[in-house]
């Protein structure tokens, strides 16, 4: 167990500003944070909340595009880990007063039947799914004007605040990922629309490589555990009264409102 007095300076700005939902100066403003280090002070984070009563549900990815990847300067993705308090149930709406200043992004989601270590390939991964979804995540940078460094955002465990499921789902070998066509709306306007070659070129590497870089990280993905694979579009922020909506080809559509 993490004791409140061992956790690092850093991370203890990140919870309070969570708990308390207000918006703090960036933790690593000279971009001085090695990628290791920043995911020291996350899985601090992650710990204290498990400690204090949370649980780990999954792990996501974070910077799956080549634009988000340039934008940030780096040349790969990021990952964080899901908590159960996370996540909302399908139809139920997701309360912005619990939150700084959320976004909403459309995702494809995996649930695993089998664990997943070592160098993992996109084949791998596929054999170890149960079952494919659509799933809206909320992201909400603790981070003053949603600005912030590499360093920063893993540390802030990837911006990770709310994510809800959808029921609809499809076996792993029901359709090819990279083709499924997505269209993403708020209020009923098209903000976006994309397939899921999107995410990595194929929504398989981006579970392989998050399996990969978990397992390195002594963190290995768990049979049982959900998975988000990364934006396919870019996040819209939203207020009370708000809806989102993705539809997918074949992998069936998920809608969230916002409430105060």
């Amino acid at each position: 167990m993490i004791a409140g007095q061992d956790l690092d300076a850093r991370v203890r700005i990140l919870l309070d500003a969570a708990d308390q939902r207000r918006e703090v100066e960036r933790i690593d403003p000279d971009g001085a944070l090695t990628e290791n280090e920043a995911y020291a002070l996350q899985f601090q984070y992650v710990d204290y909340r498990v400690a204090n009563g949370d649980r780990v549900v999954g792990l996501k990815t974070g910077l799956t595009s080549k634009a988000k990847q340039q934008t940030m300067g780096v040349l790969q993705p990021i990952l964080g880990h899901v908590l159960a308090s996370s996540v909302v149930p399908e139809g139920e709406p997701v309360h912005c007063g619990e939150l700084i200043h959320p976004r909403a992004e459309p995702e494809i989601a995996f649930v695993l039947e089998h664990g997943l270590e070592g160098p993992v390939t996109a084949a791998q991964a596929c054999r170890a799914t149960a079952l494919v979804f659509p799933a809206i995540e909320i992201i909400d940078s603790r981070f003053l004007n949603f600005r912030f460094g590499f360093g920063d955002v893993i540390a802030d465990n990837t911006s990770a605040a709310r994510v809800i499921f959808g029921s609809a789902s499809i076996r792993p070998t029901d359709a090819d990922l990279r083709l499924l066509g997505m269209v993403y709306s708020k209020n009923g306007e098209v903000q976006s629309t994309a397939a899921g070659a999107a995410v990595l070129g194929n929504p398989w590497e981006a579970l392989a490589w998050l399996a990969r870089r978990a397992w390195e990280l002594g963190r290995p993905l768990q049979a049982g555990q959900m998975v988000l694979a990364g934006a396919l579009a870019d996040a819209v922020f939203v207020n009370p009264g708000d809806n989102v909506r993705v539809e997918f080809d074949r992998l069936g559509s998920l809608s969230v409102t916002f409430a105060e």
